[in-house]
């Protein structure tokens, strides 16, 4: 993944703070992960796209936290009171130039040009996937925006297709793929309906510490502490740059991390820092 400088990267985390919360973060629906048992011919397929997920409720553009986004007005002109949600994203291998563009509480025009919104998903829509498919198209259409696009879907028969197309993709500069189960309804919290497909298993967890490097890495952080959903505790320090080290994540900071596979006692094996997480809402 390519990155701008990871010092002035982080800086506009720390010093970036939302005009405003929303009331309550929206009720999304969240992937697991793949396994090879899963029956392919009963979903849909499409690109994982590297960027930050967004929600548009009807009246404001949110992150996933529940954040309200300040985008120029010209980029949510015309948009429905019908909810609708997709990734802003500055293309393959630019997940820094998203997130630094969607932490402007000034909203600059040349700087949200570079985005996209990839349309994958109506919240509010009753139907199945299928459904929801041709619906999102339709509303894309209707929009006839250049910088609002709806996701392609595909399907593939078996395992090793889908393999072949993870490898094309991912060799292209993708995050991964995404799977949706073709008679699925739209449903809040994470459901084997929707599974993410990647090279590495990834999870999230909460900063709640910095622990003091030693050695070579004397008067910086040698590792974080960070806390998974589940309630477990663990260090993170494989990963982290010298700029990580001299500006970590502040504490209440959701970071993605990278492991293989669990230990007997549930915690990541060979974790290793992969990036902060801006779209979740930050806790004490």
């Amino acid at each position: 993944m390519q990155r701008r400088s990871l010092l002035s990267l982080f800086s506009l985390f720390f010093l970036w703070r939302p005009h405003a919360q929303a009331a309550t973060p929206p009720s999304i629906w969240l992937a697991n992960s793949y396994q090879a048992h899963t029956d392919l011919r009963n979903f849909w397929v499409s690109e994982k796209f590297d960027g930050v997920r967004g929600y548009w409720n009807g009246q404001q553009l949110l992150t996933r936290g529940g954040t309200v986004l300040h985008p120029p007005a010209w980029f949510t002109q015309g948009w429905p009171n019908t909810p609708f949600e997709g990734e802003l994203w500055a293309g393959r291998g630019q997940f820094t130039t998203a997130v630094s563009v969607i932490q402007q509480t000034q909203a600059v025009d040349a700087d949200w040009q570079k985005l996209r919104f990839m349309v994958f998903d109506l919240p509010k829509h009753t139907g199945t996937f299928t459904e929801r498919i041709s619906a999102y198209e339709t509303l894309v259409a209707t929009l006839g925006l250049m910088w609002v696009e709806a996701v392609p879907q595909t399907q593939v028969a078996s395992a090793a297709m889908l393999k072949q197309l993870l490898h094309d993709k991912v060799s292209a500069g993708a995050e991964g793929l995404m799977l949706h189960r073709a008679n699925a309804t739209y449903k809040s919290g994470r459901s084997n309906d929707q599974l993410k497909v990647k090279t590495y298993d990834d999870a999230e967890a909460r900063v709640v510490g910095h622990m003091r490097g030693t050695g070579q890495f004397a008067g910086q952080t040698g590792a974080l502490l960070v806390e998974t959903r589940q309630g477990q505790r663990f260090k993170l320090g494989t990963g982290l740059r010298s700029e990580d080290r001299q500006t970590p994540p502040a504490i209440g900071e959701w970071v993605t991390y990278r492991y293989r596979g669990l230990t007997d006692k549930g915690l990541p094996r060979f974790a290793s820092f992969l990036r902060i997480q801006p779209d979740i809402e930050k806790r004490p």
